[in-house]
C-alpha cells in the first residue's frame, strides 16, 4: 500500500500554485517592504495583494487583517493584548476544549491575578449559549471560543455566542484555525471582534497566519519596534510567506463549498465502511455541525495505539489519546465531552484533504478490517 496521508488537521502540504507565487519573493523580489525604492515597492505590493485576498476569503475589509506567524501568535496577541488593555483583576471566558494556544495563555493570566471561566461542553462538544450568558460578569473583558474543534471537528454556534457577548458589551474572539479554508467563514456575519487564521491548515506554508481585528477594536502590542502591521507586530514582514497565505486564500475561496461536500462524503464512507466491516465504532463530536473533513472515530475494544499498529506506518493519522508506557490517557477534549474512558482511549482522528481519494479510503477500511480482526 502506498503511503496515505489522513492528518490534514495537523498540517497540509503547500499547494503548487502557492509555491509558484511565493518563491519569487525568496529570489528576485527580496526587497524590504518598508523601503521606498523599486525593490521595496514590489515587495510591499505583494503583501497588500495578499491582505486583499485574505480579507476576501473572510468577507472583511483589508484594513482589518494583520499578518502573524500563525494561530498561536494570533491567539496570544488577542488574549494578552486585551489583558494589558483592561488591567489586572479582569475576567476572561473560554471553553474546556480549546487548543493549548488559547488554554495556556489563559492559564498564564491566572498566575498574574486574572480570573478565567472554562465553560463546559455537552457530549457533542457544543458550548451551551445559556452557560455563556450566566458566566459573563461586569468584569468580563473577553470571550474566546473556537470556531471548530481541531480533534472532533464540532463547529460552535459562534454567531449566537458572539451576539450574547456583544449584548453585554464584551469583546469576542474565535480561533478559526481549523475552519478557514475548509468551511465558509465570514467574520462580519459571525459578529466577532477578533478571528484567528492559520496558513498551514489550508495549503499555505507553516509559520504564517493572520488575525482579523474588527475596525475600531484596540489591542495593546506585546512587542514594540518600528510599527509594522498597525503597530501590533513590529519587524520586517515575511513577505514570501505572506504572499503564500494570500495565494492559499485565493485558491480556497471558490472551492471551499464543493470540496467540503466531497470530503464529507468520503468521511462518511470511511465511517460506514468500518461499521459495515463488523468493527464496533463510535463517532465523536457532533454528527452534523462539524468540519466536513474531520472524523474522530473510537474503536471499541482497542486502544489508539493498537489501531495505529493495525494501520501500519504507511497511513498517517492522529491518535485521540496519549500513550505513556502502559497508561493511555484520553485527550482533554474527549474527557471534557464526557466520553466513556474505554472509547476515548481508542479514538483516532482521520482528517481528510483535497488530495484524499476514494481509493485511499477503501484501502484504509480494508487495512483496519484485516488488522483489527487479527
Amino acid at each position: 500500500m502506498n503511503p496515505i496521508y489522513l492528518d490534514y488537521n495537523a498540517s497540509t502540504p503547500v499547494a503548487p500554485q502557492v509555491l509558484d507565487e511565493f518563491l519569487p519573493y525568496l529570489k528576485n523580489k527580496f526587497g524590504n517592504p518598508s523601503s521606498s525604492h523599486s525593490f521595496g515597492v514590489a515587495c510591499r505590493a505583494g503583501i497588500e495583494q495578499a491582505r486583499e485576498r485574505v480579507a476576501g476569503l473572510l468577507g472583511c475589509e483589508e484594513s482589518e487583517i494583520i499578518f502573524t506567524s500563525g494561530a498561536t501568535e494570533s491567539n496570544n496577541m488577542v488574549i494578552k493584548g486585551i489583558a494589558k488593555a483592561f488591567g489586572k483583576g479582569k475576567h476572561f471566558i473560554t471553553s474546556r476544549i480549546e487548543h493549548p494556544a488559547v488554554l495556556e495563555p489563559c492559564r498564564h493570566l491566572e498566575r498574574f491575578g486574572y480570573s478565567v471561566t472554562y465553560l463546559p461542553v455537552d457530549r457533542f462538544g457544543m458550548v451551551d449559549p445559556a452557560d455563556l450568558e450566566k458566566a459573563i460578569t461586569p468584569d468580563t473583558a473577553l470571550v474566546s471560543i473556537m470556531h471548530s474543534n481541531n480533534e472532533v471537528g464540532t463547529i460552535q454556534d459562534i454567531k449566537e455566542l458572539a451576539r450574547i457577548a456583544s449584548s453585554r458589551g464584551v469583546l469576542f474572539h474565535t480561533d478559526a484555525a481549523q475552519s478557514v479554508g475548509k468551511v465558509r467563514v465570514q467574520a462580519e456575519d459571525l459578529g466577532v471582534d477578533f478571528l484567528t487564521v492559520a496558513g498551514h491548515k489550508f495549503y499555505a506554508p507553516k509559520g504564517i497566519g493572520a488575525l482579523y481585528i474588527k475596525n475600531g477594536r484596540k489591542l495593546l502590542p506585546m512587542m514594540h519596534g518600528a510599527g509594522h502591521e498597525r503597530g501590533l507586530r513590529p519587524g520586517t514582514e515575511n513577505a514570501a510567506f505572506i504572499v503564500g497565505l494570500g495565494a492559499a486564500a485565493m485558491l480556497a475561496a471558490p472551492i471551499v463549498d464543493d470540496e467540503g461536500a466531497r470530503q464529507r462524503k468520503l468521511g462518511q464512507r470511511l465511517y460506514d465502511g468500518l461499521r459495515d466491516s463488523g468493527l464496533k465504532v463510535h463517532l465523536n463530536g457532533h454528527p452534523e455541525k462539524k468540519l466536513p473533513n474531520t472524523w474522530n472515530i473510537s474503536f471499541a475494544g482497542f486502544t489508539a495505539a493498537e489501531v495505529m499498529d493495525a494501520l501500519g506506518r504507511e497511513v498517517a493519522v492522529s491518535p485521540g489519546a496519549a500513550c505513556h508506557g502502559d497508561l493511555v490517557e484520553p485527550s482533554h477534549v474527549l474527557s471534557a465531552m464526557g466520553a466513556e474512558p474505554s472509547l476515548a482511549r481508542g479514538a483516532i482522528r482521520f482528517s481528510l484533504g483535497r488530495e484524499t481519494t476514494e481509493r485511499e479510503i477503501e484501502a484504509v477500511i480494508e487495512q483496519l478490517r484485516k488488522g483489527l480482526k487479527k
